[in-house]
This record gives C-alpha cells, sequence and structure tokens, in this order.
C-alpha cells in the first residue's frame, strides 16, 4: 500500500491511534548528486537533484501500525 505524501492542506493520521506527528517513513530514491572532493578527498555534497522517489512504507512511532496511515485535511486547509 502506497501513502501519498501530505500536501499544504493534508497531513498523515494513523487510523488504529489517532498519531499525527510521529511516523517512521521508508523510501525508495533514485538521485543525481554533484559530489565536490577537497584537496584532503572529503566529499560534500552541493547539488541534488530528485529523479524519482516513492514512499514504501509508513510505521506508526505510537502504535507500530504498518501502512495504517491515511491523509487527512489539516486543520482551516478548508477556509
Amino acid at each position: 500500500m502506497t501513502v501519498p505524501l501530505p500536501t499544504a492542506s493534508t497531513r498523515w493520521r494513523c487510523t488504529l491511534c489517532g498519531n499525527l506527528t510521529r511516523f517512521d517513513v521508508t523510501r525508495s530514491s533514485k538521485v543525481v548528486e554533484y559530489v565536490h572532493l577537497d584537496l584532503a578527498g572529503d566529499p560534500k555534497v552541493e547539488e541534488r537533484e530528485v529523479v524519482s522517489e516513492t514512499i514504501e512504507s509508513v510505521r506508526c512511532r505510537w502504535c507500530n501500525a504498518v501502512d495504517q496511515v491515511e491523509l487527512v485535511d489539516r486543520p482551516g486547509a478548508g477556509s
């Protein structure tokens, strides 16, 4: 089950315990990074472009429920 990312007008909510604030998100990302190495060889990512990203699962930190997260409206989002 894929859970969409929250938007400006929505947020996540656990359907089992009602949690709105704490989640563990497992995601897969494909990125292109520009890495700059200093003279000592230490890398620093200076640019990062996300080519694709998929949320694999969302786990509630309060009750440990996996994939029991839904999108709900944020308070005042309809105003």
